[in-house]
């Protein structure tokens, strides 16, 4: 049964991370144009893009991760890229946190919280 929800897990942190890359990739200019505003007041407000690149990386991997850990669970192959899925996931979490609580947005490190629970459940059932 911890197998059944270590996959619903990966499910849900594949969906979050790859959604969320698919939005930079597709819309990448809006996100900077967006971001640049969010962190006018930061010490990253002269690096948004190289930020922005180093957080769709970790997103991808994140989420490839999670989709071929899920696979290896249904299959029985084992469980290590699920384990790696959800560290990737959590440190890609921080990373956001890290942000927002670099520009004071307290309410938006407040809502990656509910995200990182869930990865932090599935680190714990993978180890």
């Amino acid at each position: 049964m911890n197998n059944v929800a270590s996959i619903l897990l990966l499910a849900f942190l594949a969906l979050t991370f790859l959604q969320s890359g698919y939005e930079k990739i597709f819309y990448w200019k809006d996100n900077v144009e967006w971001l640049k505003g969010h962190f006018a007041k930061t010490r990253l407000k002269n690096q948004i893009p190289l930020a922005l690149l180093h957080l769709l990386i970790m997103e991808l991997i994140s989420g490839i991760l999670c989709v071929v850990g899920a696979i290896q669970l249904l299959t029985d192959s084992g469980r290590e890229f699920g384990l790696y899925g959800a560290i990737f996931s959590c440190i890609t979490l921080l990373m956001m946190l890290f942000g927002q609580r670099l520009a004071k947005d307290y309410d938006g490190a407040r809502t990656i919280v509910i995200y990182f629970i869930p990865a932090i459940i599935a680190v714990y059932w993978l180890n």
